[in-house]
């Protein structure tokens, strides 16, 4: 911060510029440019250490999650609320702070403002209606911190799996987000937004017209028109107990090493995402429509002692995640095609009362910054060099024993089982 107080206002205006601009074209960098593209892999993002979201990081907690973000290559961060907890305007500040003082850091912003039913999460969700005053609260928030923050956010999501019907605590019609949609894309028009700011939705693929009819619905079709892109979200990991007909290991796989039905299984797993994306894709193309279609969530989770765990599918552990996000990563990079994995870090908050459910361990790294076996070899680069989170130098999960890993690791159930 020394720096800032020496540098003069002007100088300062010209570095945030000079940082938010295409080095070839000397433009500030617009979503159509960092979407599918390799040169900025994209992350989703909370920076909550605790078992409660009303600890908010601070700043410099959010910066030392930064640098590590940083350092993986990492260029592109997604988050999910702009106004029910200070996260997100944390998170922007921190990233224009580091840019004033190292021109050459670059992060970019998906903000996500979160949508509700009327009445949502409680006994009685009305789900033909919409919580007025908070969705209001929170694309206000949204335009206030695009506006404020232009250098960094460069698309706002309107809801996060708002639509799709498993969500019985919140989800909303189609129409209701399509209004918000067009309202951000009128403001826009009307220079009450950045020009090069893209408006979506990110949503289970269901929800996009890929799953079955009932989606099938005009506002929908009017969603997809009225969208920038559309941002899908696809999760092999949960349907390995919802539907798992992909996952259970075939018969002419039953004999083959622990290892390798494993990673067969993991092929599978990644070849359903892929049809699913497909699906999208073959939906937005039966209504005579081409849009870009960008994966805005898909992950995988490292523990669980439920629906995933030993006696559940099987899924949970660090050595499926590692063939999980090799696999979808060389695919979505192929197609140029960007990827907004779930998630950089473990959040203990997401099953409070459950320390080790499979909603808190789907992240890159602990929360104590110990780095799961899909970044080993990162560390073994020496990336993470000097990074520390909350105290803890990056270190190897299980201190680098991939025998000790490679222990936890379970194959599906044989078919024939089932």
């Amino acid at each position: 911060m020394k720096r800032e107080m020496l540098l003069p206002a002007g100088i300062l205006f010209l570095l945030l510029v000079s940082a938010a601009c295409n080095k070839a074209g000397n433009e500030p960098m617009t979503a159509d440019q960092l979407l599918g593209n390799p040169a900025y892999p994209a992350i989703s993002y909370g920076g909550y250490r605790e078992n409660t979201r009303d600890v908010v990081p601070p700043v410099e907690e959010i910066k030392e999650d930064l640098r590590i973000l940083d350092a993986m290559g990492i260029r592109m961060l997604r988050t999910y609320n702009t106004q029910q907890f200070p996260h997100a305007e944390r998170l922007l500040e921190a990233i224009r702070e580091m840019r004033e003082n190292d021109p050459r850091f670059e992060m970019y912003v998906m903000l996500g403002a979160w949508i509700d039913c009327k009445d949502a999460f409680t006994e009685t969700p009305d789900h033909s209606s919409e919580d007025v005053e908070g969705n209001t609260a929170e694309i206000n928030a949204a335009v206030r911190l695009a506006n404020t923050y232009p250098e960094i956010v460069k698309i706002i999501a309107v809801g996060n799996e708002a639509m799709v019907h498993w969500a019985t605590s919140y989800f909303v019609e189609p129409g209701v987000i399509l209004s918000w949609v067009e309202y951000l894309q009128n403001l826009k028009k009307g220079g009450g937004l950045p020009s090069g700011l893209w408006i979506t939705s990110s949503d289970n693929f269901a929800s996009w017209g890929g799953g079955d009819s009932s989606y099938h619905k005009p506002d929908l079709e009017k969603l997809i028109r009225a969208v920038d892109y559309i941002s899908i979200h696809t999760y092999p990991f949960h349907d390995t107990h919802y539907n798992p007909d992909f996952w259970r290991v075939p018969p002419g796989d039953q004999n083959l090493a622990k290892e390798a039905q494993v990673q067969q299984a993991m092929h599978r797993a990644a070849g359903y995402a892929r049809q699913q994306y497909h699906a999208v894709q073959k939906h937005v193309a039966s209504l005579g429509m081409e849009k870009e279609i960008h994966i805005g969530e898909t992950g995988w989770a490292t523990k669980d002692n439920y629906l995933y765990g030993v006696e559940g599918s099987k899924a949970a552990d660090e050595y499926k995640q590692k063939c999980y996000y090799d696999s979808i990563s060389a695919w979505t990079e192929r197609e140029n095609i960007s990827c907004f994995f779930f998630q950089a870090f473990d959040e203990p908050w997401k099953d409070s009362t459950n320390p080790v459910g499979s909603e808190n361990h789907f992240g890159l790294l602990t929360v104590d910054g110990k780095a799961k076996l899909v970044l080993w070899d990162k560390v073994d680069a020496g990336v993470f060099g000097g990074l520390s989170r909350g105290g803890n130098p990056i270190h190897k999960s299980f201190g680098g024993d991939l025998d000790k890993l490679m222990t936890d690791v379970l194959p599906p159930v044989p078919r024939n089982m089932e």
